[in-house]
């Protein structure tokens, strides 16, 4: 047999009594079992001049102790330090990648794609010095499974390495290679146990998974797992490998959510080219691919088209708001009778809950363009939180028109700061702390990720509480005048009416945004449903509780009637003005008041 078929190209094939050893060439190495080929090194792939390197902490020790491994096995005299087994060098390697991953989310993808590669790198370069067929070690970021097979020809058989979160199906033909065989084939299951978070983004190179002309977003489904192997043709492999990845969340494909097998490029962005799925169910989704990477499965969401029949109801019942809301603010803004500091509120209140109904019937689907949605969202969350805080206005005005008696009106200016100041103050300091938050891709309203949605609830709760507390108290005092000696009832009546009103207004409305709180998340048809019907009573029942129950109002609307009916009753008199008995009478009336006027 030849030199080159015992030690490779670039060893030196040194006799012993019945038996041989292979020595390397600078470059390359066999990994410490001399009997086997001399195979080629790469340690230029741990030098890490620039890139993650200096930017991710702790990769440039990995990449320093990997290089001087990586030279020991090349040149043993390259290195002073003694070269250590597998064993110790994977535990140092994963010590080290739990430095880098425990304080949490890596900050760019590109830090992102230098950890995988690193890994992929030091552990191809680990695995043929492991004393053991298979290895596995695990850390609270990491696990790792590896099995190697060694001999003088090629193995053969079934391979399957899993873990918690994942499983690898392939062959030892394909993990071996169809190339040199260097003495010895390896294949790997890492898994990365908190990574998910820093790659759930660079999604812009996923194209093709439109559904009926609409494009989906995308969010991570799976621990991120890395695929590794001895064949140095990984791009293309001679046949596909099947990896099993468990879902984060045990969640059924459907219209609106579907499963998407994915690998991380090394430009740091998902692709699917070479990975297709071929079975999903709740718990997990089984993917084939061509190629090896590191691997993820991830969630295609298709936004919910809402039925005809809910879209039909909307712009119905928000139209009729809207209508009922015009004739509140006409009847509050002309309506003499009824002026005052609490009718200065109800003004206040329906234009907000008109221009909050307006935007929200005009805007709230209209997500192109980002701009003008971010508007739409922030325009949204301020004009709902000022119809509340004019609600927690109307709330201290019963509490002041029983508690004080004298002196219970507020003065306007005191209103309009409170009542359009703060909720600007807080969507101002919202939009600065987080203004990506306003607009996602299916509604223009706020973001359910990062807490944002709590600048909205926070403070509704709030004014909840806080009416509830004025509330009780109103009451509270009601009931105590009631049983006075000499109680003001006509006095009493109306601020009883008033509370009454109060408390009714606030229950719809606190009831709307209870189902507003789900209607912008998955499955939300039945909730869609009852927030939209709950938010088209709003504009009638104001115009009910505070215009049709009003006898005020009522009187004025009456009276208002008559005006325009008069027209026709003097159109009519004009034709009987010439009759002569009508005539004299007229003047006998005109005689009579003349004289009693006299007297």
């Amino acid at each position: 047999m030849k030199q080159e078929d015992l030690c490779g190209s670039e060893g030196t094939c040194i006799n012993r009594n019945g038996s041989y050893w292979c020595s390397c060439s600078k470059g390359y190495t066999n990994y410490g079992n001399n009997s086997t080929k001399c195979s080629s090194l790469k340690c230029d792939s741990f030098n890490g001049n620039g890139g993650p390197a200096s930017s991710l902490g702790g990769l440039a020790d990995i990449l320093f102790m990997m290089r001087n491994s990586c030279l020991a096995l090349s040149n043993p005299s390259a290195v002073s330090e003694v070269k250590t087994d597998g064993e110790a060098l994977l535990e140092k390697l994963f010590t080290a990648a739990e430095s880098i991953l425990s304080p949490g989310k890596l900050n760019s993808s590109e830090d992102v794609s230098g950890l995988l590669s690193t890994m992929e790198n030091a552990i191809m370069l680990i695995g043929p010095q492991l004393k053991d067929k298979h290895t596995r070690m695990e850390t609270t970021e990491t696990e790792v499974e590896i099995a190697v097979q060694r001999g003088k020809t090629r193995p053969t058989g079934l391979i399957q390495l899993t873990n918690e979160v994942a499983t690898l199906d392939t062959d030892w033909t394909t993990a071996a290679g169809m190339g040199p065989y260097p003495g010895f084939a390896l294949a790997a299951l890492l898994s990365y146990k908190k990574l998910e978070k820093s790659v759930n983004r660079s999604f812009e190179g996923l194209k093709g998974h439109e559904k009926d002309g609409v494009t989906p977003s995308f969010q991570i489904s799976s621990k991120v797992v890395s695929v590794m192997v001895s064949n140095p043709n990984t791009q293309q492999l001679n046949r596909n490998v099947t990896i099993t990845l468990r879902h984060l969340q045990d969640t059924e494909e459907s219209d609106e959510l579907s499963y998407i097998c994915a690998y991380w490029k090394e430009n740091g962005t998902w692709s699917t080219d070479g990975c297709y799925q071929q079975e999903s169910n709740a718990t997990q989704t089984v993917c084939t691919c061509e190629h090896l990477s590191s691997f993820a499965v991830l969630m295609a969401l298709y936004p919910m088209k809402h039925s005809f029949g809910l879209q039909v109801m909307t712009k119905i019942g928000l139209t009729i708001s809207l209508l009922c809301l015009v004739l509140c603010i006409l009847t509050f803004k002309f309506c003499r009778s009824i002026k005052g500091t609490r009718t200065t509120i109800h003004l206040h209140l329906c234009i907000c809950l008109f221009v909050a109904d307006l935007f929200f019937l005009a805007g709230i689907s209209q997500t192109k363009p980002v701009g003008g949605c971010s508007f739409v969202a922030a325009m949204l969350h301020y004009l709902f939180l000022a119809v509340f805080t004019w609600m927690l206005l109307e709330g201290v005005q019963l509490y002041r028109m029983v508690v004080l008696v004298f002196n219970a009106t507020m003065r306007p200016l005191y209103l309009y700061l409170t009542g359009y100041g703060t909720p600007l103050v807080i969507v101002v300091i919202s939009a600065i702390i987080r203004p990506s938050g306003y607009g996602t891709d299916q509604h223009c309203w706020l973001s359910l990720k990062d807490g944002l949605i709590w600048s909205f609830f926070g403070p509704v709760c709030f004014i909840i509480i806080l009416n509830v507390f004025f509330f009780l108290v109103t009451v509270w005092k009601l009931a105590q005048k009631f049983a006075t000696l000499n109680p003001d009832l006509t006095q009493l009546h109306k601020i009883r009416a008033f509370t009454v009103t109060a408390i009714a207004q606030m229950c719809i409305l606190g009831l709307m945004w209870v189902f507003g709180a789900f209607l912008f998340q998955e499955d939300n048809t039945v909730v869609a449903y009852i927030f939209t019907i709950l938010n088209s009573l709003q504009g009638a029942l104001v115009f009910f509780m505070h215009c049709l129950l009003s006898k005020q109002v009522r009187e004025e609307y009456a009276h208002f009637l008559s005006c325009i009916c008069t027209p026709q009753k003097k159109r009519y008199s004009d034709f009987t003005s010439t009759n002569p008995s009508s005539s004299q009478s007229q003047a006998f009336r005109s005689g009579q008041h003349t004289g009693e006027s006299q007297i």
